[in-house]
């Protein structure tokens, strides 16, 4: 799991959520099309099958849709790459921060985790990435956005 996750940086087709066409599934996904917002999640989907935002679009509309057998599957999925992601370290220190391939990754790993808006964020560039430093009273959690395409 570990090797497809972030294999994603290596791959020159990704999906982004800047992109037009994810930003044309979020649009129908929020008018809650979800016909339409999986006919454009599954080509999504195809293009980038270990993207964690498209999956969760997929997730909920399936969900939605009452679709329980592709709904299951990509749970599986989506459990199996969050793993990957909490095994790539700790988040106790810059060493052994949690590494993830995008901001909204982070995003998700901090709703897994159940880090919510009571942690403020503070941020450190990084040879290949950024750290983001979250804290609460003395609990600091470290995640890694990777940058890996190019250097700062």
């Amino acid at each position: 799991a570990q090797h497809l996750y972030y294999g994603r940086n290596f791959v020159k087709n990704k999906v982004s959520t800047s992109d037009d066409e994810f930003k044309n599934l979020a649009e129908t996904f929020k008018n809650l099309d979800f016909t339409d917002c999986i006919k454009q999640g599954k080509i999504l989907y195809n293009k980038d099958p270990t993207n964690l935002d498209v999956l969760l679009i997929l997730l909920r509309a399936y969900d939605s849709q009452k679709d329980g057998n592709n709904f299951t599957h990509h749970l599986s999925q989506l459990r199996l790459l969050a793993d990957a992601i909490k095994s790539s370290g700790d988040g106790k220190s810059e060493e052994t921060a949690y590494l993830v391939n995008s901001v909204g990754d982070e995003y998700i790993l901090l709703n897994m985790l159940s880090i919510g808006e009571d942690y403020n964020r503070g941020s450190k560039p990084a040879k290949d990435g950024m750290f983001d430093i979250w804290e609460k009273d003395d609990n600091k959690i470290f995640i890694k956005v990777l940058y890996l395409d190019f250097s700062f």
